[in-house]
């Protein structure tokens, strides 16, 4: 096994410590850039893997939208599903402080603060989703309902 495959990240301890199954995957040497990218180095169909979009509302609340990495954040949407007037992405320089993650490899879980999380409705009916394992080449793959007994969320229509 290669040191890429045995590294662990933040996430999966606490998946691990949490007796949660999931699967790790690494793209580290694939140059995969893009959530489609991602997509295609790990061999998924791209509507199960997703990405992780930390958002500020009007009122400088924070919120955590993930969705599909062929889909696009309806910012309208977020809002309404957050109960939210306004709702606009965080600056790149903003992420680490706030989340403790870096652009391109952050994941829901394990950030400093739990922030209110909407995953796309399309997740409830997968068997599995895969996102970030918090770095950068590394996702994991999680059944919904496993990633509930870590991660509070609630599903939305958060696309266009």
């Amino acid at each position: 096994m290669s040191k890429a495959a045995e590294f662990k990240t933040n996430v999966m301890r606490i998946l691990e410590q949490a007796k949660v199954p999931f699967r790790h995957h690494c793209y580290v040497d694939s140059g995969a850039v893009s959530g489609l990218e991602v997509a295609a180095a790990l061999g998924q169909d791209p509507s199960h893997v997703f990405k992780t979009l930390v958002t500020v509302e009007k009122s400088g609340e924070h919120f955590v939208f993930v969705v599909p990495v062929d889909s696009e954040l309806n910012l309208k949407k977020a809002a309404k599903a957050v109960n939210g007037k306004s709702i606009e992405m965080i600056k790149s320089k903003e992420i680490f402080p706030l989340t403790g993650y870096i652009h391109g490899g952050c994941s829901p879980i394990g950030m400093k603060k739990q922030f209110k999380t909407v995953i796309h409705e399309s997740a409830a009916r997968l068997d599995v989703i895969i996102f970030s394992a918090g770095k950068i080449g590394y996702q994991i793959e999680i059944a919904p309902a496993d990633l509930a007994k870590v991660l509070r969320f609630t599903y939305a229509d958060i696309t266009d």
